[in-house]
């Protein structure tokens, strides 16, 4: 399935994003400092794209629904892709439903946005919601948005993936671990 992503230009390194440097004198040397705050809208990558100009012109093209990369210099900085599957999030109003009362084994992924690791593995979850579709269940959990949830089942650490079947946990994988590790958990709960 092709998918048009969709591109917002945004120059980079231009006097309209970072402002004019500042010299303080904390110690004997003088440090420049810039400061810059940016602003992005929710895409899912970045990559870079040259214009055609007299000078060398760089930019930033914000890009989604594909493939991108971010380059400097020639070297990949950044690069990420979009996966076919996207491991839906429950929340505490559909958690019944959705894990408890599920005749499938169920993987659930307490995650939360500001934790680096857990955005680690999510490319690793959704490669498992597509290799065990229709076996097992897959679903993400913020536990900034679901506490209450969180706190139910011992979560003391993110991430953490815990796999339900018939309504029980079963078993728990605490940390950023390889797709074998989950691999071999989901395979006893098939």
């Amino acid at each position: 399935m092709a998918t048009v992503p969709e591109s917002h230009t945004v120059p980079s390194f231009s006097s309209a994003i970072l402002p004019k440097p500042t010299t303080t004198l904390a110690n004997a040397s003088a440090s420049t400092i810039y400061r810059r705050s940016l602003h992005f809208p929710q895409l899912t990558g970045l990559s870079t794209r040259s214009q055609s100009s007299s000078t060398v012109n760089r930019s930033l093209v914000l890009v989604s629904g594909s493939r991108s990369r971010l380059s400097c210099a020639g070297r990949t900085v950044f690069e990420t892709q979009d996966s076919a599957a996207k491991v839906p999030a429950v929340t505490g109003a559909t958690w019944k439903s959705l894990v408890l009362e599920s005749e499938s084994p169920v993987l659930v992924d307490f995650w939360a946005p500001w934790c680096g690791p857990c955005r680690m593995i999510h490319p690793v979850i959704d490669e498992l919601a597509n290799q065990y579709a229709g076996k097992l269940k897959c679903y993400k959990l913020n536990t900034d948005d679901c506490s209450s949830i969180a706190t139910r089942y011992g979560i003391r650490s993110i991430p953490t993936v815990i796999i339900f079947k018939n309504g029980e946990k079963k078993e728990a994988i605490i940390g950023a671990v390889p797709k074998t590790t989950f691999t071999t958990s989901i395979e006893k709960f098939l």
